[in-house]
């Protein structure tokens, strides 16, 4: 292999196997490989054939469940045409994250590493299987992983004569090379040209954003109707991807901690800092230039609990040789359980971590590499597209809660849907869901959905009266009928037809 390149794609839902991924990709440029860290649905699968040395990472989600961003090249490879010899000449490995809790751990890693065999590639190494249980974490499998991944390698491509294993100095160059821009036109949305999804976007404007819980009523519950400028299709049980934004107030206090306020509404273009690297998906591209302000809006997640590799990361930008050893510490084996308490089991947020260690200072052209990337999340659709052709009705609650030390929270996604005005045009996919109605109309249906898990059954009951279908039954949950009795005066129409048997338990009216 003369150009000694190694691709390096991976599958996630979280953005973990994402982290292990570009972990792999810095050691593979110290063994002076041209690394490329790529997501499966962003590559382009026929050219796959042609990759002579390729690492697979691969969560597992659920029980079992392969993440969304892996379905595309997963299919593409389940084909039966496929010959047996399609791989003969590439070298590869995988790497699983999983959580040995679940019967299924690792599936989605087992299947990939047995399909990529059936078909003749060749495994470097065997597979590694991350688990979240693990006394270290998923880090316990991954780092030695990597090293026995690494000495494979080097024994089949070993370094060119002359040139030597390049020294872990532990800062790595940035992901981003950021430019000013003069003029252009600010077109920065999460439909840009970087963005690649496994669904197709559309572009849909909110028309309502309604409370449906009493005022007083200690949870808020939303009914957002989000219309399309033509009619769509999708199923009951079918999934709306959103794509939130961070609250102007937190990205404010990012922008002033990190000393970036000055050049925050500056326009800027934005490129991977070498050729072997590409941009984060939704970043967007040199013909999209954007601001500082906008790149933490939209695609910052700075209120995620920190991992290990932001820590890290942060230990590099510190000024004060405390913080310095303090995040080092953190980082070690006798600092896990620590670094644990100091994040996960209390929610602290990346952002609150920043406010701490104060002497950090870092260039803008880490922001990629310090904060992971702000996902999608997903909403049952609680419409049915025969009876709201053109529209996706939700129903949503708006998380609000306090952390072990008190901390008042809000969630990121749902904080963003509460304070949207109607008139608001949004980037909106979907995706099929795991809730499906039988083909035949005939069959009697039994539903159950407490609280906001009535969304899908909404969607479903519709659309069975819509198509005649009359024996539906669905049993709803709440804590008052008073309160949060959610589409109650829709269920009883539809009992007043005889189209639905309706039955509600309302755990607070019971209990008094």
């Amino acid at each position: 292999m003369d150009n000694r390149s190694i691709l390096i794609l991976y599958g996630t839902e979280t953005g973990n196997a994402k982290d292990a991924s570009e972990k792999i990709g810095r050691v593979a440029r110290r063994h002076r490989f041209s690394a490329r860290v790529v997501a499966m649905d962003a590559f382009f699968v026929p050219t796959l054939i042609d990759e002579p040395l390729v690492i697979f990472v691969c969560s597992t989600t659920g029980n079992g469940v392969e993440p969304a961003n892996m379905t595309s090249l997963w299919t593409a490879l389940l084909r039966a045409e496929l010959p047996s010899d399609l791989f003969e000449d590439m070298d590869f490995a995988v790497l699983g994250l999983g959580d040995s809790s679940y019967q299924r751990f690792n599936w989605a890693a087992k299947r990939f590493q047995r399909r990529l065999l059936s078909l003749g590639g060749h495994e470097l190494c065997e597979r590694g299987e991350a688990d979240d249980q693990h006394a270290r974490g998923s880090d316990g499998v991954i780092d030695p992983w990597i090293s026995m991944l690494f000495e494979k390698i080097s024994e089949r491509y070993p370094i060119p004569p002359g040139l030597d294993i390049l020294p872990d100095t532990g800062l790595y160059a940035p992901l981003l090379k950021i430019t000013p821009c003069n003029s252009g036109e600010m077109a920065d949305t999460s439909n840009s040209s970087n963005q690649v999804a496994p669904w197709m976007l559309r572009t849909m404007s909110l028309i309502q954003n309604t409370r449906m819980t009493e005022p007083n009523w200690y949870q808020d519950v939303r009914h957002l109707i989000l219309r399309a400028d033509e009619d769509i299709r999708y199923q009951p049980g079918d999934v709306a991807i959103l794509y939130p934004e961070n609250s102007p107030e937190d990205v404010d206090t990012l922008l002033k901690r990190l000393g970036w306020e000055d050049e925050a509404d500056k326009p800027i273009q934005i490129s991977p800092n070498s050729e072997d690297r590409s941009l984060p998906l939704g970043y967007p591209g040199l013909d999209n230039p954007t601001t500082l302000r906008s790149l933490i809006t939209k695609h910052a997640d700075i209120n995620s609990v920190p991992r290990k590799s932001f820590v890290e990361l942060l230990s590099y930008f510190t000024k004060d040789q405390n913080e310095t050893d303090k995040l080092r510490e953190f980082c070690t084996d006798e600092g896990l359980d620590d670094l644990f308490d100091y994040t996960t089991r209390v929610r602290r947020t990346i952002l609150e971590v920043l406010l701490e260690f104060r002497s950090a200072v870092v260039p803008k052209e880490y922001v990629a590499d310090l904060f992971p990337e702000l996902r999608p999340r997903q909403f049952s659709i609680a419409s049915s597209s025969s009876v709201h052709p053109r529209d996706i009705h939700l129903c949503v609650a708006i998380v609000n809660y306090r952390t072990k030390l008190r901390i008042p929270r809000k969630g990121i996604c749902t904080s963003w849907l509460a304070r949207l005005e109607t008139g608001t045009i949004l980037n909106v996919g979907l995706k099929e869901g795991t809730m499906h109605l039988p083909r035949e109309d005939t069959k009697p249906i039994i539903l159950v959905g407490p609280g906001t898990g009535v969304a899908p059954m909404r969607a479903m009951v519709q659309e069975r009266v819509a198509k005649g279908a009359m024996e539906n039954t669905l049993y709803f949950g709440c804590r008052s009928t008073t309160a949060d009795h959610h589409f109650h005066e829709e269920w009883e129409a539809y009992q007043r037809q005889n189209a639905l048997i309706y039955r509600v338990a309302a755990s607070r009216d019971q209990a008094s």
